[in-house]
């Protein structure tokens, strides 16, 4: 087939064709869990989004005729290339139908624009960067995602490899479900750290978030700052990133670890309320309102969003403090029935250890892939 023709995003009505795509291609997919349409066209707002007071991107659209069949951001992270030395351009926000004719001119049109830009390789997907959504999903189909992990349909990588991708990085996603109970040796240890002077935990304070977020913000760019792909998270970010999560925080399950009165790490766990998001379908309004009254008992999971200690603090076995933690504060709520944890890096082999001699186990599998230009 031919008559592709790929345009860049400029008007009111292009944007609403941008993000209203995924509705179109995911038609047939039951797992698929619709964004709310407000917040992704914050997201893309260079002048609302805070993300954007240091990134520049453009949007393409990839039109056969009067239809809409395809979509891509090109994306250049500032923060990114000056704290790594890099000239890496991103793509994100890729939809497309089963078609590598449409998809090769999205990434040909992105392509060029980086190349024009001075970049010197592409990664992706980053959504808009590897502090939001990142990676596709090649492995985990047969499940629905957790709460702020991404979701395609199965035929992406292929696609995707067809334009010339490799893959650069996996990501891990882990799952504990059923009757578990913490392992005892685990359970064991973390009661006599418990005990141990100087050590303690708080939980975060919903009420009064601004600094909290800034404590978060600042254990996250300590204990990350030697991670592959790591990029600084501004205030302005931690801001906006919080604003929504603190919404629907659960201070039993959102926590700061001390040491001797000084911050040691954190631990972020929200409730998956995708199953919530399924049933608004892209919008809140008053009809959403009535649906969460409705269905918010369909809140059965947990998502382990983030959790890190500082460097300094990581032979306390702080980790196994908070597993003991989040074991009895979720066993206490009763509605939780699993808890999706990640993502973490296919090489990170001392938190994917422990993890797994938790009791977790790998559910479902990401990529990242990368293409120079």
């Amino acid at each position: 087939m031919t008559g592709i023709e790929i345009i860049t995003v400029e008007s009111r009505a292009e944007i609403r064709d941008f993000i209203d795509l995924p509705w179109q291609i995911y038609a047939g997919y039951p797992h698929w869990v619709p964004p709310i349409k407000k917040d992704v066209r914050r997201l893309l707002d260079p002048r609302q989004h805070p993300f954007w007071e240091f990134s520049e991107r453009i949007l393409f659209l990839a039109r056969r005729g009067a239809k809409t069949v395809g979509r891509i951001a090109g994306i250049i992270d500032r923060h990114h290339n000056e704290f790594h030395n890099e000239q890496m351009g991103i793509w994100g926000f890729f939809e497309c139908g089963d078609d590598s004719e449409v998809a090769s001119s999205l990434f040909s049109a992105v392509e060029t624009w980086l190349r024009r830009k001075g970049m010197t390789f592409v990664r992706g997907p980053l959504n808009p960067s590897i502090n939001y959504e990142a990676g596709l999903l090649i492995d985990g189909f047969e499940y629905p995602p957790a709460l702020m992990m991404t979701y395609n349909p199965p035929y992406y990588p292929h696609l995707i490899e067809s334009c010339g991708f490799a893959r650069e990085k996996d990501l891990f996603s882990f799952m504990i479900d059923g009757a578990y109970q913490l392992p005892e040796w685990m359970d064991s240890l973390a009661a006599r750290l418990a005990r141990k002077k100087g050590i303690h935990i708080r939980p975060f304070r919903v009420k009064d978030p601004v600094p909290e977020l800034a404590l978060v913000r600042e254990i996250f760019n300590d204990c990350w700052s030697d991670n592959w792909g790591y990029v600084p998270l501004s205030d302005h970010e931690i801001r906006e990133i919080g604003r929504d999560l603190v919404k629907i925080a659960d201070p039993d399950l959102a926590f700061f670890l001390y040491y001797e009165d000084e911050p040691a790490g954190v631990c972020v766990v929200l409730p998956d309320i995708n199953p919530l998001l399924k049933r608004f379908n892209g919008s809140i309004g008053l009809p959403g309102l009535l649906k969460f009254l409705r269905y918010r008992r369909e809140i059965t999971g947990l998502r382990a969003m983030l959790f890190g200690v500082k460097e300094k603090y990581r032979q306390l076995g702080l980790p196994l403090l908070a597993f003991s933690h989040l074991y009895e504060a979720a066993r206490k709520k009763e509605i939780y029935r699993y808890m999706e944890l990640g993502w973490t890096l296919e090489d990170n082999e001392s938190i994917n250890s422990l993890l797994e001699e938790a009791g977790a186990r790998i559910h479902k599998k990401y990529c990242i892939y990368r293409k120079p230009l």
